[in-house]
Formats: C-alpha cells, structure tokens, sequence
C-alpha cells in the first residue's frame, strides 16, 4: 500500500541535519511494513533487529550502548556489513530494550554517518525514565497514523479520484452529480473499514466489508492484551474501563468526557493516568476545548476534551453500528452518525497535521473544529447529511468575524458568505 509517510522518510534520509528517526504509531499501523520497504528500495541493505523477539541480540548490549560497539555487534550477528549512508539499520519495537533507546544519542553524537530508524508502539508507556533517558534532543519524531481516506482511495486504486477532489476543491467548483455520489459511498465504506492495513487488506481481497469485522475485533483485543501487559492490573483494569466507555462518552447530548460515565464517583485524579496511557499509546486522539485566540495552543481547556478513537473503523466495531445503515446509497438517517462523522473529520485533520480543538458558548452551541492555519483561526463545522444549517457555526462568526470558514457535509462543494462547503470525502484537502 501506497503511503504518505513514504514522503517523509525519504525527506529524513536525504537530510544533510540528519538524526536517527523514531517513528512511532499504535499498535499495527503499519510502521513495521513501510520502514523496510523503504529500506529495501532506497538502501544497500537493511539490517532489521526486532528486539521483542531477538532476545539474543538485545542482551549483547546491555553493558555498551555506544554507536561504535552496537556497529560491530550487528556485523558479527547479521554477518553484513554496515556502510555508512548505504545501510539503513531498523531497531523495531525499541520500547523493550530502554538500552537500546538510549544508545540513539550516541549515533547521533559520534556515528551520525550512520541511518537508524527505530519504531515502536508503546514507546510513552513502556519505557521506564527512571532508569534510562529518552534521548531529547537527539532524535527526530514522527507520527504514523491508520491509512487516511485518501491512502484509501490510492489503494483502491482511484487516484484519478483524488486528482478531481483536489481540483474542485481549490476551485470552488461543484462536483458532477454522478462522481459526487461515488465519492460518497467510498466514504461511507472507508467509514466501515476504516484504515488499519490489515483491515485495508482483507477488503481489498474479499471485497466484502463484511469480511473485515473479525480483523476489527482481532486489533481491538490486541489492544486490551497491551493494557494489561503493560500496566498494572489496578492501571489496566482502569484503561480498559476508560477505552470501553468512548461509544457511551460520544453518545451523550454533551460529548464533552465525563469520567464519572465511566464509573460512578469517577474523577480525573482516578482515571486520569488510564486517559495518558490511552493517548501515549496512539489508541486515542484527545481534543481540547479551546478559546479562539492565537495561539490556541495557549488558549485550551485542560479540563475539557472529547475522546476519539484513532481509527474509525475501529470505533465503528467496537460501538456496534449496523453496517447497512451507514453503507446506505441514500443519505443515512441513523442518530448516531454525527459521533462516527466527527471521528472521521478528527482523524483526517490529524494526518493532514492540524491540532484541532473545538469551541463552546456557554453551553448554548458548539462548534465541532477549530484548527489553526498560520496567522488564521479556522472554524470547522461537521454535519453528517446533506442538511447543513447550523446555529453554532453562526452564532461563531457573528461574534468572531473570522476570515473563512469550512462547513463539511454531504453537500457538494461551494463558497458562499466566506463559508466553504467541503463534501466530507474532500477533508484531506484541508
């Protein structure tokens, strides 16, 4: 599969500031797979060490971690040699060898000649910085995410799609009816599916949604077993507790979380370290409350925040959506599509790079997105049909004047009183 991610890292290699790269990812993103086919097309060789599994390997550098030493070992292991700037070297789920996550100063300090990309799932959660340092400073980071709608598309396939999006998009022009409801139903089945590879995979073989609800169910239970490998059992019993709630949080007339849907008497002081594990480990994409002012960085509300899962099939499983419903050639008249919408929208402007935040007016009206464009507050307004009126979004530009705002829905695209109406297919465009 075609990734966007691809672009980065050949932006990393060819970096003359380069440091070693930790990519990092919930659990079966596709990190794994992308890395070395990176490695096998743009390197020599690769030298791939797995050091959940190569227990072997990880215990020889329990006592030396510098660049130098770890250099020799891996030659003497793999029986390769490692060639500057030709060897790309891949230290796989590094959160179980906190040595080995510090030895990355080391090659950036003394051996930066020397391209190391490391990866891991649990990388907040596993490391224990008591004992060893993360090496801040000395590494680059970047995230991987699910496949977005638009790796979706290319991996159906139809980029011939993705090129007339964007062109509508940017022009403001109505899309033809006919490609404007194929682009609707792609999303409704992208909603199914969602972007877990492997879910990705099973569709594109079986080319039935319905084959990839076990796949779901496999992902989000190998979730559950990483909450209670490692956490304590008082800790995971709360993780769990917290990631079981999402559907119930986001079914509420107010989707702000509230720790006490969770367990009665709940607090932050309770189930605030089961929300930081949730986060550190990708599972969940956490949106503040925020006072539109710039930056909004400096203007959110630790207090409140509204809870998506990173994925939206996932969520589409683990919530229990009738599947005919959102698969509808029509526009579907479920309730709760307005929760799964949002997922979507939260998830896509997250890969596009954006920190979203969202708006509320004293509990009068709430606007789903605000994001921040260079000197520009944008307000995003997300409807999950083709009805598009909305008392938030006015009443927001009445008391903020902002220069543009976005409204996504199922309606083609236009431009009208500084409101851009984005069909939901087109939010990678933003």
């Amino acid at each position: 599969m075609e990734r966007e991610i691809i672009k980065d890292l050949i932006k990393w290699k060819n970096s003359k500031n380069r440091k070693p790269l930790i990519v990092h990812g919930a659990r079966q993103v596709g990190k794994t797979y992308i890395i070395k086919q990176f490695g096998k097309k743009n390197y020599d060789n690769l030298i791939y060490v797995n050091f959940e599994t190569n227990k072997e390997f990880s215990s020889l550098i329990e006592e030396n971690i510098s660049a130098e030493y770890i250099i020799n070992k891996l030659e003497l292991f793999y029986g390769e040699k490692i060639i500057p700037e030709r060897t790309l070297i891949f230290f796989d789920e590094i959160q179980a060898n906190e040595r080995a996550l510090t030895s990355l100063k080391y090659f950036c300090e003394d051996d930066n000649e020397y391209h190391v990309i490391a990866a891991g799932s649990l990388l907040g959660i596993a490391i224990n910085r008591e004992n060893y340092s993360f090496p801040v400073g000395k590494v680059q980071m970047i995230n991987m995410y699910p496949l977005s709608f638009k790796e979706f598309l290319i991996a159906l396939g139809r980029q011939n799609l993705i090129d007339e999006i964007q062109k509508h998009y940017e022009n403001n022009e109505r899309m033809s009816k006919d490609i404007h409801e194929l682009c609707l139903k792609l999303y409704r089945t992208y909603l199914i599916v969602g972007g877990m590879p492997e879910v990705v995979k099973t569709y594109l073989e079986e080319k039935k949604v319905i084959m990839t609800i076990d796949v779901q169910a496999e992902i989000l239970e190998s979730y559950k077993r990483d909450m209670t490998k490692y956490a304590n059992s008082s800790l995971s019993n709360r993780i769990i507790s917290a990631f079981d709630s999402i559907p119930l949080q986001l079914a509420k007339d107010n989707p702000k979380f509230q720790y006490k849907v969770i367990s009665r008497g709940g607090t932050a002081s309770i189930f605030g370290e089961a929300l930081l594990w949730l986060k550190n480990s990708g599972i969940v994409n956490q949106i503040y409350k925020v006072i539109p002012e710039l930056p909004l960085e400096m203007h959110k509300d630790l207090s409140s925040f509204k809870l998506y899962m990173s994925d939206v099939g996932l969520f589409v499983n683990k919530a229990g959506y009738p599947l005919y419903q959102i698969d509808l050639s029509t526009n579907p008249t479920m309730i709760a599509m307005g929760p799964l919408t949002e997922h979507y929208v939260a998830n896509e402007l997250r890969i596009n790079g954006y920190e979203s935040y969202y708006w509320e007016s004293e509990g009068k009206a709430e606007l789903d997105f605000i994001i921040q464009k260079g000197m520009d507050i944008i307000p995003i307004e997300v409807k999950s049909n083709i009805h598009t009126k909305s008392k938030s979004l006015d009443m927001y530009m009445k008391n903020f004047n902002p220069k543009i705002a976005i409204r996504i829905s199922e309606k083609n695209f236009g431009y009208e009183n500084n409101i851009k109406s984005v069909p939901l297919y087109a939010v990678f465009c933003i």
